[in-house]
């Protein structure tokens, strides 16, 4: 029968090699073995090796390990400017861009009849394909071109009651200093059985000097917000990010510029955008 001296080996090193008189014994991936030697062996290779090639070692061998102090590498994230100043449009679609359009386009089937939006229509031609039968334009600015309302959405005074079908509002009420009366203003411009589809930030970026911004909101003041006008069971709620996709907004980079993986996981500590789709009562 064949044994292994274990003053020479063990079966461990030696794949197919039994210990004498005992069950064959498979080979542990040396990855493995490397991986749980790192805390036992940490203060030594800490004292050998460089911080960033030490963090590198660990990383590879024990992914879910954090760095330990001193070894973290910022990279390009090691500077006092974001890398993009403008969210990320420069470098393509931004990543809270990319959780509100997914966020649309599940929600498609809503942006019908009579719609109206902030700013543009730009997202009521994108998602209503051939259910639209009329586009219409909030806007602050009477010399805007595109809009066919104006006014402020706290008001409303320039708003018809129980006039459109779906309400698209994205990344709007962080601008509006008197929330309740806004949302007011939502509900009561909707259709019985209309539908808001809203999308307000988290961890963001605040914007420059040109609006004031007044909110950034967590997933309990966004449902209390839309809950004080809308029934409770008529509202819905959802946060999207993580702390990748929070830190990658935060320095302006692209939705392209992380996996989907990444993008996808949701981690409810770190949301860069909260999505409500509220609806009001066919009746009552």
């Amino acid at each position: 029968m064949e044994s292994v001296d274990k003053d020479v080996g063990s079966p461990q090193v030696f794949p197919g090699a039994r210990v004498s008189g005992g069950p064959e014994r498979r080979p542990r991936p040396l990855r493995q073995v490397l991986g749980a030697a790192v805390p036992v062996l940490g203060p030594l290779t800490r004292r050998l090796l460089p911080p960033p090639l030490y963090a590198r070692l660990r990383r590879q061998l024990r992914p879910e390990a954090p760095p330990p102090v001193g070894a973290v590498e910022f990279g390009s994230f090691r500077r006092l400017q974001p890398i993009s100043q403008d969210y990320g449009f420069d470098r393509g679609v931004p990543v809270d861009r990319s959780y509100i359009e997914a966020f649309l386009e599940r929600h498609a089937a809503d942006v019908q009849g009579r719609v109206l939006e902030i700013a543009n229509n730009a997202y009521t031609l994108r998602f209503g394909a051939g259910r639209v039968t009329r586009s219409d334009v909030l806007h602050v600015d009477p010399g805007h071109p595109a809009a066919t309302f104006v006014g402020d959405l706290a008001h409303g005074e320039a708003l018809p009651s129980g006039t459109f079908d779906c309400f698209i509002l994205t990344q709007t009420l962080q601008y509006i200093y008197d929330l309740p009366a806004a949302v007011a203003t939502i509900y009561r411009v909707l259709k019985p059985g209309g539908v808001v589809l809203a999308t307000l930030p988290g961890i963001t970026p605040t914007g420059g000097d040109d609006w004031p911004w007044y909110w950034s909101f967590t997933g309990h003041s966004a449902r209390r917000c839309f809950e004080e006008a809308f029934p409770e069971s008529h509202v819905e709620v959802g946060g999207h990010g993580n702390v990748l996709s929070a830190v990658a907004f935060l320095e302006g980079l692209s939705a392209a510029e992380l996996r989907p993986a990444e993008l996808a996981a949701h981690d409810p500590r770190y949301p860069v955008i909260y999505t409500v789709r509220a609806t009001k009562p066919t009746s009552g």
